[in-house]
């Protein structure tokens, strides 16, 4: 059932208010899973509508703006970031049961974003590399998007969204419409701009045939070809597209084709774990792969088994280990054990 379906039915199903009486505003919530805050931040740049927001709705969650907190119930709840731990799957599910209509927002909550094109084999390695203690850090193998987890009733697109459609979708809402979310190509966005297309012009790879509109074509129009932060529109012929790049079919005059592999680098984006998008980079000999070592950071709780543990520096104080400066005989216990808490 999708949005405007739920709105309507809500609607009606509540009672027709009274003059005398206030239309309950509906209760908001806005959190974040794995993700980088940027469509957060794209909600408080809205700033023209903030006070027609906050006026129609109350938001009762949204930790990046107010520390007024609340677990729930919510009539509309953003969800901003994918599952990449166990916690998060478990919380998501407490979060679906509490939303009556939840809605995803931006690549990683859509898609599963970068850390999504990690592969199941490369867990521990990515782990190891990142972090300096890796038993410390419990996560998921894969990271993925919010609907392999719980049904999901809208999305919105983008790395990050658009403001645009983020205030339909509000306006939606708020009316008990159908959101008008465009589904058209970035190609026809190019048009209506006139913005010289990159492909012709400047012979640049771009994947504006296959992606969705809603960024403004912001890439092309600074001389740049797409990257495919929105998603691939739905019937995209991305294997017809990547085909044309290798072949040359794509090239401006004089131009060759490209190497596969860096055709399959072009869709292993911000949306590259996308069906669409993977299809593509694994058929050209799979997601190029860099070497990684483990952290060359060594801090202290290292150096020994198990969790660290407050004011024993037997670890690190004793004789012989590299780069320990002896500083002399103790003359209190705080020199020894720090400062007393």
């Amino acid at each position: 059932m999708d949005v405007a379906v739920r709105a309507s039915a809500a609607a009606s199903a509540a009672p027709a208010p009274s003059r005398t009486i206030a239309t309950r505003r509906p209760r908001v919530g806005v959190v974040k899973l794995a993700s980088c805050d940027g469509c957060q931040l794209t909600i408080l740049d809205v700033e023209d509508h903030l006070l027609e927001i906050a006026e129609r709705f109350d938001i009762v969650e949204f930790a990046e703006a107010t520390s007024r907190r609340s677990s729930g119930p919510f009539d509309v709840l953003l969800v901003e970031g994918s599952i990449s731990t166990p916690e998060q799957a478990v919380e998501i599910a407490r979060l679906r049961a509490e939303a009556r209509l939840l809605v995803v927002i931006g690549a990683c909550a859509t898609a599963g974003g970068i850390q999504a094109l990690r592969t199941a084999a490369e867990h521990e390695a990515f782990r190891t590399a990142v972090y300096p203690v890796p038993a410390y850090v419990d996560s998921l193998a894969t990271a993925r998007p919010v609907a392999d987890f719980v049904h999901v009733d809208a999305e919105l697109r983008g790395c990050p969204i658009a403001p645009e459609q983020l205030i339909e979708l509000l306006t939606s809402l708020s009316t008990g419409r159908r959101p008008q979310l465009p589904d058209q190509a970035v190609c026809l966005e190019c048009k209506r701009r006139r913005i010289p297309c990159v492909v012709v012009a400047r012979g640049l790879p771009c994947l504006g045939p296959v992606t969705r509109t809603g960024c403004g074509a912001i890439c092309p129009a600074f001389g740049r070809g797409c990257y495919g932060c929105f998603g691939p529109r739905e019937g995209a012929n991305t294997a017809g597209l990547a085909q044309a790049f290798v072949t040359g079919a794509a090239a401006s005059d004089g131009e060759r084709g490209r190497d596969p592999v860096d055709v399959g680098r072009l869709f292993a984006g911000f949306t590259g774990a996308t069906a669409p998008f993977r299809s593509v980079t694994d058929a050209l000999g799979g997601r190029p792969t860099l070497p990684l070592r483990a952290t060359l950071a060594s801090p202290p709780e290292t150096l020994r088994e198990g969790p660290p543990t407050w004011g024993d520096r037997s670890a690190i104080d004793a004789p012989g280990t590299p780069g320990r400066t002896d500083p002399g005989p103790a003359t209190s216990n705080e020199e020894t054990h720090g400062p007393r808490r």
